[in-house]
């Protein structure tokens, strides 16, 4: 899809929706309109697809968020602009735009206090009620979209989003020049935490996964070293991450990208005493972890979740300074009627990262 202004009546609002697990349809919507001065109509060129996009395939459901009504899926997207609201000035028609695919209230405790990523409020795409971006054309707040710089393609705009989960975390870590970082899980936004520490500037950032293939990729896409996690003790597993880094006191920062619980049990005991935690991978409700290495080491803990005022920006400097190379992680892009297919790939683990051209998009074209 080229970047001048598009004829929105022209353009097809098919949609892959899910109406229950494993079972989906293709349909065309009707197409949103303006319902603010402040709002922008984007056309979608290519949408990623992310675990919990997976999970209401696969299950329905994730936690409390069930899937009652057909839902369209997908959050990751880039796109173009249609058509832009009369108080809009930073974006207009044909302006190729990363989309941030949260709307919060804006008028909460927490979104007043800079935290909208925490607001009970949240319109969030492909969340239950709310329909995702795997569609044709997606009505956005203006300022939830952020405009593309010419180096940065479309393709790696539909990144830009997983990359800003990776940047908030590694800003909950505080990781500052110098440090040593532990990166436990190797999935894409494990691989992206380990690329964004080290634009942070750790001088060690060490990747820890369970298949030695992820770990080939961590090598050569952004880790100083990489742990094979074998299973046995935690305690075992930190001390030989600490040996293999020649980190004797432990990480400076670990960042849990995993959500399983020996990785939780081992990232504390690998960091140092004085050290941070985050805590970024969703797994289980509930886990054990080790409580009296966390008090005796007074390790500062932290959550994470999704990302925040700055985060997206800093996602865009970082793809267009070539400081991230999110290209390295695309597998494969498919077009538009073969979005299942492309679902089954990354639930079988065949692929690092598959992007959907959108229903619009020839996918020949960048």
């Amino acid at each position: 899809m080229a970047t001048q202004a598009l004829n929105r009546d022209e353009i097809s609002n098919l949609s892959f929706i899910l109406d229950k697990p494993y079972q989906v349809s293709y349909a065309e919507r009707p197409k949103p309109t303006l319902s603010s001065p402040h709002d922008v109509i984007v056309a979608v060129n290519y949408t990623g697809i992310c675990g919990s996009d997976v999970h209401y395939w696969s299950h329905g459901a994730i936690g409390h968020f069930v899937v009652k009504d057909p839902m369209v899926l997908g959050h990751e997207s880039a796109g173009t602009v249609v058509e832009a609201g009369s108080q809009v000035t930073h974006l207009a028609p044909g302006d190729r735009v990363a989309i941030e695919p949260g709307s919060a209230c804006r008028r909460c405790p927490d979104c007043r206090a800079g935290r909208y990523n925490l607001c009970d409020a949240m319109v969030f795409a492909a969340t239950p009620p709310h329909h995702g971006t795997l569609t044709g054309l997606w009505a956005s707040p203006a300022d939830m979209c952020y405009k593309l710089p010419a180096a940065v393609s479309l393709r790696e705009g539909a990144l830009v989003e997983p990359l800003a989960v990776a940047v908030h975390m590694v800003r909950q870590a505080a990781v500052q020049p110098g440090q040593a970082v532990v990166v436990m899980g190797a999935g894409p936004v494990g691989l992206l935490c380990a690329a964004v520490a080290r634009a942070y500037g750790a001088s060690k950032v060490v990747s820890v996964d369970i298949v030695p293939s992820k770990l080939d990729f961590a090598r050569r896409f952004a880790s100083t070293h990489t742990f094979l996690s074998r299973g046995g003790a935690p305690e075992d597993n930190a001390r030989d991450i600490r040996e293999l880094a020649g980190i004797p006191r432990g990480a400076d920062a670990v960042i849990d990208a995993s959500g399983a619980e020996p990785s939780i049990q081992t990232g504390l005991h690998a960091v140092r005493v004085g050290g941070t935690y985050v805590q970024g991978g969703m797994g289980k409700p509930d886990v054990n972890f080790p409580i009296m290495a966390m008090c005796l080491k007074e390790v500062t803990a932290r959550g994470s979740f999704r990302y925040g005022p700055g985060d997206y920006e800093l996602a865009v400097e970082l793809v267009a300074s070539g400081k991230v190379d999110v290209k390295q992680l695309v597998s494969e892009v498919v077009p538009f009627d073969r979005a299942e297919e492309a679902f089954k790939k990354v639930k079988e683990g065949e692929v690092i990262k598959i992007l959907i051209a959108g229903p619009n998009e020839k996918i020949d074209e960048v």
